[in-house]
């Protein structure tokens, strides 16, 4: 059936402009006015923005840590990104050493399917770089559309890497044309902080920050940018949080260097002083990197603002506070590292960003998926409103007002980090594919429908 979406206004990356959209099937097929609209469906957006759907590239739904899982599955986790406007997430696939890559690629794939509502796709964990691997990872790019490769730099016996794993992971990723990404801090560094904090009886949740300092995530985001400068090859730094790692990022692409950023909501918005919150409530905002002084939030907006960075995913991670981040009340070190951010990414980066002056429209559009689906090899599949396009369309109310709270949101999770926040700016009709999702702030979406997406090899933006 057609749609006919009509009174919008139209936002990409690029241009703001009135057109009403025409849907036949899942493709937009015509936008302008005085549409051949016989037999198509209105749909008012009266009011409203008409904007791509966001695409998360960074969430963690339905993963196991530090001895649980984390609380949004696919079903939860895409809803819950449906009603902030995500109409696709790339989740990360974890792999173990000595297993086949397509073995947990399979797994993966058994975690999302039946249950999720928007489009997903995965990257994928490198944490061996041996023959085999190296050799494997020509059908995974191939056959299974997995153009993103991560390697964690921390974690100490869990999920880190070493460098040789790292150094030859961007050399493959250059023959074959996949984008590395990096978890950024020293993960050495940091495991002798820690075990020297629980020697000196220092447990509280704030310790988890002094014993991940900034220092620690620049000279880890400066030793992957100089490995990949030796590699030629080309690399994209997750959830950077702090000035010491945008500097290097900066210093690297003045170079020409094939580098990228991304940054999170919660590190433009919250600070150091949420993990000193008394009562343990601390541990609600225990995350990696963790949050940093106040200050370096103006240095993220600005590396937004001026194209050193080029992203905002959520890194959604949740674990309940009762249950889950309980876990570590004795021992900063055994709470899981994570938070709900999946349903609040566009809209914090809208009101605290757009509004407030700090990114342009055309930028917000740009950061939350245009840019995403160019560096992750769905463009312009996703990312843009454009004809020929899926007709991933968000209505958005620019000049709607509410209050963040874990009452209200649709996330699985027993807390919300941004509670009580008032926000600008509200998602009222998703549609993933020609399909709603979400249509006048009600979910109609149904497990299942979401499609996992088979992604090209990277290209230089």
């Amino acid at each position: 059936m057609k749609k006919w979406i009509r009174n919008g206004t139209i936002v990409t990356a690029s241009d703001t402009y009135l057109a009403d959209i025409l849907i036949e099937g899942e493709k937009v097929v015509a936008i302008g006015s005085n549409l051949d609209t016989v037999g198509a469906e209105v749909v008012d957006a009266t009011g409203c923005y008409l904007l791509p759907g966001g695409i998360d590239p960074h969430t963690h739904l339905d993963m196991p840590f530090g001895g649980t899982v984390t609380s949004d599955n696919f079903f939860t986790g895409t809803k819950a990104a449906a009603f902030g406007g995500t109409t696709s997430v790339i989740d990360f696939c974890l792999t173990n050493k000595g297993e086949s890559l397509h073995s947990a690629i399979s797994t993966w794939h058994e975690k999302a399917r039946g249950k999720a509502v928007v489009d997903y796709g995965f990257h994928l964990m490198i944490s061996d770089a041996n023959d085999q691997v190296l050799e494997e990872l020509q059908s995974v790019i191939a056959s299974d559309g997995i153009t993103s490769l991560k390697v964690f730099m921390a974690y100490k016996n869990v999920l880190m890497a070493d460098d040789e794993t790292l150094f030859k992971t961007l050399i493959r990723a250059k023959e074959l044309g996949a984008l590395v990404q990096v978890h950024a801090e020293n993960g050495d560094v940091i495991d002798y902080l820690t075990k020297k904090a629980l020697a000196d009886g220092n447990t509280d949740p704030v310790y988890h920050a002094h014993t991940r300092p900034p220092e620690a995530e620049g000279e880890a985001t400066g030793r992957a940018i100089a490995l990949t400068a030796l590699a030629d090859a080309q690399l994209y730094v997750v959830h950077v949080s702090c000035a010491d790692a945008v500097r290097r990022i900066a210093e690297a692409r003045e170079k020409g260097w094939n580098i990228y950023g991304e940054t999170c909501p919660q590190y433009l918005v919250l600070d150091i002083t949420d993990l000193e919150k008394p009562d343990f409530e601390g541990a609600k905002y225990v995350w990696s990197p963790p949050l940093r002084e106040k200050w370096n939030q103006e240095v993220l907006w600005n590396a937004l603002k001026n194209g050193i960075l080029q992203t905002v995913g959520s890194d959604h991670c949740p674990f309940n506070f009762s249950g889950q981040k309980e876990l570590g009340r004795e021992d900063f070190t055994k709470i899981p590292n994570g938070g709900p951010i999946i349903e609040d990414r566009m809209t914090l980066l809208f009101s605290e960003g757009v509004r407030k002056g700090k990114i342009s429209l055309n930028q917000f559009v740009d950061i939350t998926s245009t840019k995403v689906a160019k560096l992750f090899g769905m463009f312009p599949q996703k990312g843009t409103i454009a004809v020929g396009s899926d007709a991933d369309i968000v209505l958005f109310d620019p000049m709607a007002q509410r209050t963040i709270s874990v009452e209200t949101h649709h996330m699985n999770v027993d807390y919300n980090p941004f509670e009580g926040k008032e926000v600008y700016g509200e998602v009222v009709s998703v549609l993933s594919r020609g399909s709603f999702v979400v249509r006048n702030k009600q979910f109609v979406g149904q497990a299942g429908t979401g499609r996992y997406i088979n992604r090209s090899t990277f290209a230089r933006p």
